[in-house]
């Protein structure tokens, strides 16, 4: 993974990894990390390649397949370390290695809840395959915005000098 210049194996400082394909706060992560000194990574598929990035080390691009994103950060990500995602599939995965894991709209996954939230995911995967589709998410807003804000501080603030 050629993009991919920087690695934790041996740091003991705590980084944020970010699922950056679809993430609506790249920005605000990158503000906020600032602020508590945490390192960032951005990981996205050579399809979701933004310009001007190619030489930022805080981005890592992967291959374009399905999983490829999942896949490296699941490889990479440590004890301590924070995830930012969409993907509930991916925040149950890294959960029972002590990771902390949020969306982009600020809901903190938790491993006595994660189970839940994937037996919601498949119902609706279920429902959607036998034709009901539902509203789906509400469009992202201002609010969302600030609920991310408050939560990645708070957890970030929470677990400083970890």
């Amino acid at each position: 993974m050629e993009g991919c210049r920087i690695s934790n194996g041996n740091q003991a400082k705590a980084i944020i990894y970010v699922d950056a394909d679809a993430c609506p706060v790249k920005a605000e992560i990158s503000a906020i990390a600032n602020e508590y000194n945490w390192d960032i990574r951005f990981v996205a598929s050579y399809d979701h390649k933004p310009k001007n990035e190619e030489s930022n080390p805080q981005w890592c691009f992967v291959d374009a397949g399905k999983d490829s994103v999942d896949l490296y950060i699941v490889n990479k990500i440590r004890r301590g370390d924070v995830l930012i995602t969409q993907d509930i599939g991916l925040a149950s995965l890294v959960l029972p290695k002590g990771v902390y894991a949020i969306s982009p709209r600020g809901t903190e996954y938790k491993e006595d809840t994660i189970e839940m939230a994937l037996d919601f995911r498949f119902l609706a995967a279920k429902a959607r395959e036998a034709g009901h589709y539902g509203k789906g998410p509400s469009p992202f807003g201002k609010e969302d915005r600030r609920q991310f804000q408050a939560s990645l501080r708070r957890l970030l603030s929470k677990n400083e000098g970890v």
